[in-house]
């Protein structure tokens, strides 16, 4: 059975820093492409951060390069994203995701999600 279960959504006020965890289970981690996607209210998911497995290419939304770094923890099972100098428009609801891309797949396992609000 597949989890991807996020944690450490918070309230902070901009410029602040949070780190999202993501502990996953169920399928072969470190073969499978992971990221971090956001939605907001009713608008459809937006793709923030992502890796590709076997020392593929990292990708950024351009909106949150240079202050968000994805990381994992293959040991783990451990996905992160850390966030710096938080904006208003982060403001957001936070999903972990995985998918076997290698093979053509798309990200089809999710967690439940994790709030994020950015605010003074």
């Amino acid at each position: 059975q597949v989890q991807l279960v996020e944690s450490g959504g918070a309230a902070v006020q901009p410029g602040g820093s949070l780190r999202l965890s993501c502990a996953a289970s169920g399928f072969p981690f470190r073969r499978y492409c992971l990221g971090w996607f956001r939605q907001i209210g009713d608008k459809g998911r937006e793709k923030v951060a992502a890796l590709v497995p076997f020392g593929g290419t990292t990708f950024y939304h351009d909106s949150v390069k240079g202050r968000f770094n994805i990381s994992s923890d293959n040991a783990q099972n451990m996905l992160y994203l850390q966030m710096n100098n938080l904006k208003s428009e982060d403001t957001a609801m936070y999903y972990c995701a995985a998918g076997d891309c290698v093979r053509g797949g798309d990200f089809e396992y999710w967690g439940q999600g994790t709030q994020v609000t950015v605010s003074s």
